[in-house]
């Protein structure tokens, strides 16, 4: 029962410590973050609690109202041959193409 007190005791303290709140200081006897070699002059503390904007970039959830045509591509051209395949190198006879690979056992 004694036990169950002590551990209730701590709780309640422990929990009443999460609620303690005081301003953002450096250590004692440590200096504020130096100015920023291309800033005017140097950052707040709330200034540099604040994220930047790309940071937390803005949700856009807008879904898309109606079918639109997608806009022409001016990079999408056809290959400088005019799409033709590649003719076969000079020197080779296009002769007939089999499926045969001749038999299975040696003789």
């Amino acid at each position: 029962m004694r036990a169950k007190r002590i551990l209730m005791v701590v709780g309640v303290a422990a929990l009443a410590g999460c609620g303690r709140q005081v301003d953002l200081r450096p250590a004692a006897g440590q200096p504020m973050p130096v100015k920023p070699m291309m800033a005017k002059a140097a950052p707040t503390v709330e200034q540099l609690l604040t994220p930047p904007t790309y940071a937390r970039p803005n949700r856009i959830d807008e879904l898309v109202k109606r079918s639109q045509p997608r806009p022409t591509d001016p990079f999408d051209l056809p290959p400088a041959t005019g799409g033709n395949a590649p003719s076969l190198p000079a020197g080779t006879d296009p002769g007939p193409v089999s499926n045969e690979t001749g038999t299975a056992t040696p003789k």
